[in-house]
């Protein structure tokens, strides 16, 4: 975990937060959330691709340094029996508590606090580049090679193990339905252009599996 701690470090003191130890404990506090045993897919794993994807496309975002620290907070909170957005805004609620008690300044904590909740529907304004580069990151799965995709879905499957098969169906594909209606998946131009297809592609193709269970099941 020396690596993520490091980018934890970095992303803290470059966003403005003070210089001492109470940010290596802060980062550490997070790691232990995203180990919880219930978590399947929202794991460390998780994590770290959507640090790479923010990494390896920096120059998109406005400031990264908010943006990193938004990843590292999105779903710092993650009870798969939570209803709505309870995650997102107890996760952003986190973000605040534990930002300002680092000293960040009060305008990048509550930039980051907005980017977590974003990532509740997806839904990104025009000429937000900060929020489109997030949830960018937060959905690249989608846009996985198909087993790949598999592999995330059956996790999320297992993350929702208390919930009875019907009624995962109808949620999951609800979820599924939510996201095809976006106007765009992806909203990072050098993102979109090759994401969107794919992703496209492996959401109609699991919301299929999923009505087809549904029809044969009735």
């Amino acid at each position: 975990m020396v690596d993520l701690l490091d980018r934890w470090r970095a992303a803290a003191r470059g966003a403005g937060a003070r210089p001492d130890q109470d940010i290596t404990r802060a980062g550490e506090q997070l790691i232990v959330r995203w180990r919880e045993p219930h978590r399947h897919y929202h794991t460390l794993a998780h994590l770290t691709a959507v640090l790479d994807v923010v990494d390896q496309h920096a120059d998109l975002a406005t400031r990264a340094d908010p943006v990193r620290l938004a990843a590292w907070f999105h779903d710092a909170v993650y009870d798969p029996r939570a209803a709505g957005d309870a995650n997102e805004r107890d996760s952003a609620a986190l973000a605040g508590s534990a930002l300002t008690g680092l000293g960040v300044p009060a305008p990048t904590v509550a930039e980051v606090r907005r980017l977590v909740l974003l990532t509740a529907g997806h839904t990104v304004a025009p000429g937000d580049r900060d929020g489109a580069l997030l949830c960018d990151a937060d959905l690249a799965v989608l846009a996985a090679p198909p087993a790949q995709y598999e592999r995330y879905a059956a996790a999320i499957r297992r993350e929702y193990a208390h919930v009875p098969e019907p009624a995962f169906r109808a949620g999951r594909a609800a979820v599924l339905t939510g996201l095809l209606a976006l106007p765009a998946l992806f909203r990072s131009p050098p993102l979109a252009s090759g994401w969107e297809e794919p992703a496209r592609d492996n959401v109609r193709r699991e919301l299929a599996d999923l009505t087809g269970e549904q029809e044969n099941a009735g």
